[in-house]
């Protein structure tokens, strides 16, 4: 299992590389194409779907490889007894809080898709496919915490701190800056 959703994770971070390239392409012909005089309004519909899709599927991968921002000047002044407590409460109120988006964002998803709404843009696409990126994506996140909750309450110490730790052990602090 522990295979499967590191794949996981970091296919969820992949695809988000992609979008992040496919804006990148997008907005580079979109330059060209207004040189040579030929409209492309439409574009600017794809670039911001594009833009959350990248977003939202490059969460688990973020959050798993601690590269979320967290604010740890408390939690690194505790005992190992009360930082274990505190990543505990943390991973609770995050999985709660990632699960009730989720859950909503599937559901939103859901009823564009059962309602045929299409986007108002110049590009009259059914809402529910750019939509997906962002239910699929808090569905990966919300794994990732449960991820992570099940193994803290295993005793291990967090992937994301272990990960920032072994990236500190190599001298890389280019993620801290």
């Amino acid at each position: 299992m522990r295979r499967f959703l590191d794949r996981l994770y970091y296919a969820s971070g992949a695809l988000g590389a992609l979008f992040i390239l496919a804006l990148c392409a997008l907005m580079i012909a979109q330059s060209v194409l207004r040189e040579f005089g030929v409209r492309t309004g439409a574009v600017n519909d794809v670039v911001a779907w594009f833009c959350a899709a990248a977003s939202f599927f490059s969460m688990a991968h973020a959050f798993k490889h601690g590269d979320f921002v967290r604010v740890t000047l408390l939690i690194d002044s505790l005992s190992e007894a009360w930082r274990k407590r505190f990543e505990i409460a943390a991973l609770l109120v995050g999985n709660i809080a990632v699960a009730y988006l989720a859950w909503w964002a599937c559901k939103f998803t859901y009823e564009s898709w059962e309602f045929n709404e299409v986007a108002q843009g110049l590009l009259p696409l059914p809402l529910w496919i750019p939509q997906l990126s962002f239910a699929l994506g808090s569905v990966l996140l919300w794994i990732a915490l449960f991820d992570e909750l099940i193994l803290v309450l295993q005793g291990q110490t967090p992937t994301y701190v272990r990960e920032v730790q072994e990236r500190h052990a190599r001298g890389d602090f280019s993620s801290d800056v």
